[in-house]
């Protein structure tokens, strides 16, 4: 069976796939729990992965890279026609949001450096980091604009002074993170009314629910082992609860990547219209996710959590 899950969380199932699909959605009972959860509840807590250190979950995501920098496209699926277009939407929000500043701007999880070539476009300093030394090996032999520099290390745990940076950004990053610990770390290292954006796959869409909940799936799509989805509610709390303030999180994109060409111009506008309607679009492919640090917080000290 082939499965290719592209950075939206959108899974595409081959024709051979077929006759075997009734024992995949027989699997699905097992997350029935989840499907019709609450929006009072805990995703990151139902969903949880069994236990694994932190040294465990950075070997799994450098074992993850190593499979990327090889396999990216046949996972991530940018480069068909529709996948073109759902790059370049991100590519127009990600620089729309970051403006032509002179900023500081932190991607996370740049991985072959994709966005980071665009995000280069701009007049800003690009600071892309990633666990992974041959994703970023693979971004340095894409990107060598004298505005980028490349970082191997862990978005959790940088070496950025407090404060230092204007924005932080990253497409389908943050849900290969500890979720806690990186909001912690960006809350930090973020200037007072600095922003922050990211594309997330939303755990609402029935796709992104199976291929994080069902290991096999999640296996052939290419996930690494602890990487899971947001619901929309679940990420705005906690971006709160670490003083994120002005938060967003909005469901979008309805574009599947496998959409024919021919018919793309007219999916576009069909998928942009749904975005808008009540109640269906909470299931969306994606979460774009904006917020900013507190301008009034003192750029040197830390804020105090409780959880």
């Amino acid at each position: 069976m082939n499965i290719c899950l592209n950075c939206a969380g959108w899974v595409s199932l081959s024709k051979s796939s077929r006759k075997t699909t009734p024992r995949i959605f027989h699997r699905t009972r097992k997350i029935e729990a989840f499907i019709v959860i609450s929006s009072r509840e805990d995703p990151f807590e139902v969903c949880k992965e069994s236990a694994m250190s932190a040294d465990d979950r950075l070997s799994n995501e450098k074992k993850h890279g190593e499979f990327i920098s090889e396999h990216g496209e046949e996972i991530w699926n940018w480069s068909s026609p529709a996948g073109r277009r759902r790059w370049a939407r991100r590519c127009r929000l990600f620089k729309e949001f970051i403006g032509n500043t002179h900023s500081r701007v932190l991607e996370i999880g740049c991985g072959t450096g994709l966005f980071t070539e665009e995000l280069a476009r701009t007049d800003n300093t690009i600071l892309a980091i990633d666990i992974s030394e041959a994703l970023i090996m693979k971004a340095k032999e894409r990107v060598s604009s004298a505005n980028v520099a490349f970082i191997v290390g862990n978005a959790c745990e940088t070496e950025f002074a407090s404060g230092s940076l204007d924005f932080i950004v990253g497409s389908s990053s943050l849900h290969h993170l500890e979720v806690k610990s990186a909001l912690k770390e960006f809350i930090r290292i973020l200037k007072p009314g600095g922003g922050m954006m990211f594309t997330e796959p939303n755990m609402m869409n029935p796709q992104v629910a199976l291929t994080k909940n069902v290991p096999f799936i999640k296996r052939r799509a290419g996930d690494s082992p602890d990487e899971t989805a947001f619901s929309r509610w679940d990420i705005a709390e906690k971006l709160r609860r670490f003083g994120f303030v002005d938060v967003s999180v909005e469901p979008f994109d309805f574009l599947h990547p496998q959409t024919p060409a021919r018919l793309l111009n007219l999916a576009e506008r069909l998928t942009r219209r749904v975005e808008k309607t009540p109640l269906v679009r909470e299931i969306a492919g994606s979460l774009i996710i904006r917020c900013r640090k507190d301008a009034d917080v003192p750029k040197s000290g830390d804020i105090p959590l409780s959880f």
